[in-house]
């Protein structure tokens, strides 16, 4: 593998994303670091680091943006798809709307960027396809179900790629981040406090909702530290099939792995589900 030097990032408005691109950008790369609204990055901008237009969402902003790196750097040598929402809410209760709309952030842009970067890379005869997923796509968190599912689609999106993109000297990456602070658990509490009214279900679990999001700051990682953490084996020259870290990394991967009855009351017990 060539040496990593011009990387796409998408969704760097804040957290890992954000964090990412300073970090790679510090570490030599040339870094183009996409939000819907580049200007919230005109503050990190440098020479290494440049803020671009992109909407995951929209198939033509995708193409515009990829065309911008190729005709400016010569090539995208890594694509880190970070791009994504969450969504804390009984599954049954959630609103529909929002939750295709989570799977159409999480998931299908996530495939849709890499078919419209293949041809650049397939082209230039390797590259570096990393897709940012979580821990929680092996571990069932009660309340997240659908961005659980998102996650875990990724992951298996990703090894099935690894070997599809073998042939093309394309690697594949998943990233896998545990507790790390960011925006993204405070804005998936938005709208939450209907579950805690008499027209939910779920109104005597709404302490258990609640958890879901508070209180995950003394365990959490920070974004930068976790960025330093994981841009050096991000840029090795072999892709890692599997990158983890971020705070409670090896508790919560244990925990994954138990039997599902105990990793399930477990659960259960945690988040007040009796």
């Amino acid at each position: 593998m060539k040496k990593i030097q011009n990387v796409l990032i998408t969704g760097c408005s804040t957290g890992i994303g954000r964090a990412l691109a300073q970090e790679l950008a510090r570490r030599g790369c040339r870094v183009y670091a996409t939000a819907r609204r580049p200007e919230v990055l005109e503050d990190i901008a440098s020479e290494n680091l440049i803020p671009l237009r992109l909407d995951v969402l929209d198939r033509r902003s995708v193409e515009d943006a990829l065309n911008t790196v190729v005709s400016e750097a010569g090539s995208i040598d890594m694509l880190i798809n970070n791009a994504g929402v969450s969504s804390t809410a009984p599954a049954v209760e959630a609103d529909f709307e929002q939750l295709k709309g989570l799977v159409d952030t999480n998931l299908t842009a996530c495939i849709g960027i890499t078919q419209a970067v293949f041809p650049h890379m397939a082209a230039q005869g390797y590259g570096r396809i990393v897709n940012v997923g979580s821990v929680v796509g092996e571990l069932p968190a009660p309340f997240t179900a659908t961005y659980c599912a998102t996650k875990a689609a990724i992951h298996m999106f990703s090894d099935v790629l690894r070997m599809e993109l073998l042939p093309f000297n394309i690697e594949v990456t998943t990233v896998q981040p545990a507790a790390v602070s960011t925006e993204i658990e405070t804005r998936s509490a938005t709208g939450v406090e209907m579950f805690g009214s008499a027209d939910s279900r779920y109104q005597k679990y709404y302490a258990g909702i609640r958890k879901r999001f508070e209180g995950g700051e003394k365990v959490a990682m920070s974004a930068e530290d976790f960025a330093a953490q994981v841009a050096p084996k991000l840029l090795l020259s072999r892709a890692p099939r599997i990158v983890s870290g971020g705070g409670n990394n090896r508790l919560l991967r244990t925990l994954a792995k138990l039997p599902v009855s105990l990793r399930d009351w477990l659960l259960r017990k945690e988040y007040q589900l009796s």
